[in-house]
């Protein structure tokens, strides 16, 4: 993998939005990446509106063109998720950003462009907070973010009382995001390669039943198999079904993944949660699972 530039106080940041309309603006976050010491441009996408989307396609599209391919700009920002990147990602040129690699931030329905990138560019990118969820996002997790962008060395360690947990140490490189996404674009040219990875997951607002099935989907695809590690984040608003589907979040995890050895780590703080700590994907990484101690590292 290709690690892009780290940021220095002084450079220049965009903020687009390839997926749903911003309600109610990006005041707050935009605040934050100042007293970073950026100077933020913030593209006509984040203020526009079409149907449930940021602007119409084509609009989406040149934003995030031009940001990828203009050279002053050092990382990319997308304002928010919801949905709408996929509609846009065939038609987006990395031939500039894979010769001159640049951050590209964000969750959610960014998802697909961290998958897509990897898979064509092999270019790191950070699953993070967005500056929609900035005015909401936990200090912790947004010092995360600037830790990562900067440069700054950042272990993730944490103890959970879930005792779910399978023991173990792997290292591999970072891939993953949003479940549904991530099932979504499964065959496509934004699929990434998930052997001999450490995957992490999170979603929200699933049905029990539907987490059960697009794991199954991945296992069916032969893509969780021969994973080093997997990380599971946030599961929030997950609804349950009429009767119960009868398991939770690490019961249907743990049954899908039974056959394989590798580690395997519950309430990883990330996701579609306040405390959305920032990974690398595209990085190197040491999982350890040891009595509901976790643990992630980047190595070189």
């Amino acid at each position: 993998m290709k690690t892009p530039p780290y940021l220095k106080k002084g450079d220049t940041v965009a903020i687009v939005c390839t997926a749903s309309a911003v309600k109610g603006g990006i005041a707050d976050g935009i605040r934050v990446l100042e007293s970073w010491g950026l100077r933020v441009l913030v593209s006509p996408s984040v203020s526009a509106s079409w149907n449930t989307f940021a602007g119409t396609d084509a609009l989406r599209q040149e934003d995030l063109q031009q940001a990828l391919d203009d050279v002053t700009v050092k990382a990319v920002f997308a304002a928010r998720g919801g949905y709408g990147t996929v509609r846009i990602i065939d038609a987006i040129d990395f031939t500039s950003f894979a010769k001159n690699p640049k951050w590209l931030i964000g969750f959610s329905d960014i998802t697909v462009l961290h998958s897509h990138i990897q898979r064509q560019t092999s270019v790191a990118s950070i699953h993070g907070q967005m500056p929609k969820s900035f005015e909401k996002g936990t200090a912790s997790s947004l010092e995360s973010l600037r830790k990562a962008l900067f440069g700054e060395e950042s272990t993730i360690e944490y103890t959970s009382a879930n005792a779910a947990h399978r023991d173990g140490e792997a290292e591999g490189v970072l891939i993953g995001g949003n479940l549904a996404i991530l099932q979504s674009i499964l065959g496509s040219a934004s699929d990434p390669e998930y052997d001999d990875k450490i995957l992490f997951i999170e979603d929200v607002g699933e049905a029990l039943y539907n987490t059960d099935r697009m794991l199954r989907t991945l296992k069916r695809a032969g893509k969780l198999a021969k994973l080093r590690g997997l990380i599971v984040g946030g599961f929030t608003a997950i609804r349950e079904s009429d009767p119960p589907f009868g398991q939770d979040i690490p019961q249907i995890v743990l049954e899908i993944v039974e056959e394989y050895g590798y580690p395997v780590a519950f309430d990883f703080p990330a996701g579609h949660i306040e405390d959305n700590h920032a990974l690398v994907f595209g990085a190197n990484t040491r999982l350890s699972v040891a009595n509901n101690r976790i643990k992630l590292t980047y190595i070189s």
